[in-house]
């Protein structure tokens, strides 16, 4: 038997998400969304223009701050998902020369209710599993070249592990704040 490495890479996220995470995204309400457990936690604010904003800053401290279920979701449809599939599988007319963390693939705004977030992170996850799901053996194995910068002689199959770990990172700890959500009595 062969096997189709870009269907089983694909396939491990596939699982987790429909069994794991995105199961436990139902009933997100826009309250627990936005819960801060702790003082100090990186969430969504509003920024001058009344726009939403993430919060973070390069280098992120150490230890980082905790961080809301909103930041967790943005950070996982946007930033993890989201830019990459529009970098490597479209659409990106006229960013041609964006690599995989251009801010400039992702205009949207960022979403200030659980429902305007769920589907962000569906909308993004389908995006990139059915770009993935696409590649044959030979384009997993190809490098990433100039969208990958820094990253441009690892492998997609390379980064799409990765973006497999970050999902599953990320996705867990969501689980866990709505755990102690859940656990407050709220």
């Amino acid at each position: 038997m062969t096997m189709r490495w870009p269907e089983a890479i694909i396939g491990q996220l596939e699982f987790y998400w429909d069994f794991h995470l995105r199961p436990r995204l139902e009933g997100l309400t826009d309250d627990e969304y936005l819960w801060e457990p702790v003082g100090g936690c990186w969430s969504l604010r509003p920024g001058p223009d009344g726009a939403l904003f993430m919060e973070q800053t390069e280098p992120a401290p150490e230890p980082p701050p905790v961080t809301t279920i909103a930041w967790r979701m943005v950070h996982i449809g946007r930033d993890v998902l989201g830019i990459r599939a529009r970098a490597f599988f479209g659409p990106h007319e006229g960013l041609e020369d964006a690599d995989m963390w251009d801010q400039r693939l992702w205009p949207d705004p960022l979403p200030g209710t659980a429902a305007d977030a769920i589907a962000m992170v569906d909308a993004a996850y389908a995006h990139w599993r059915d770009g993935v799901r696409a590649l044959d053996d030979a384009a997993i194995e190809q490098p990433l070249g100039p969208k990958g910068a820094w990253f441009a002689e690892d492998t997609m199959a390379a980064l799409v592990l990765h973006l497999n770990r970050e999902v599953m990172a990320h996705g867990a700890e969501i689980c866990l704040l709505r755990d102690l959500y859940r656990a407050e009595g709220r």
